[in-house]
C-alpha cells in the first residue's frame, strides 16, 4: 500500500532519516521517500496508514 502524508515538521535530511528509521522500525521492508522542501512523505508499506502516522508522531513528526 502506498501512503502519502504531509509532515510539516520535516526540515532537513536528519529529519528525513529520523522519520525513515521510525517507519522501518514497524516495517523493515518499507520504502520511504521524503522531501523536506514539499514536506511530503511517501511510504510503501504493509502497515496501515494509522500505524505509520502513529510511529512518526512518536518520533516527533506528526502528520498534518
Amino acid at each position: 500500500m502506498t501512503i502519502q502524508l504531509k509532515v510539516p515538521d520535516i526540515a532537513c535530511s536528519a529529519c528525513v532519516n529520523t522519520v525513515t528509521q521510525a517507519i522501518k522500525s514497524v516495517d523493515g521492508n518499507a520504502t520511504v521517500e521524503a522531501d523536506p522542501k514539499t514536506k511530503i512523505v511517501k511510504v510503501q508499506s504493509q502497515q496501515s496508514e494509522e500505524e505509520i502516522k502513529e510511529v512518526i508522531a512518536k518520533a516527533g513528526y506528526p502528520a498534518a
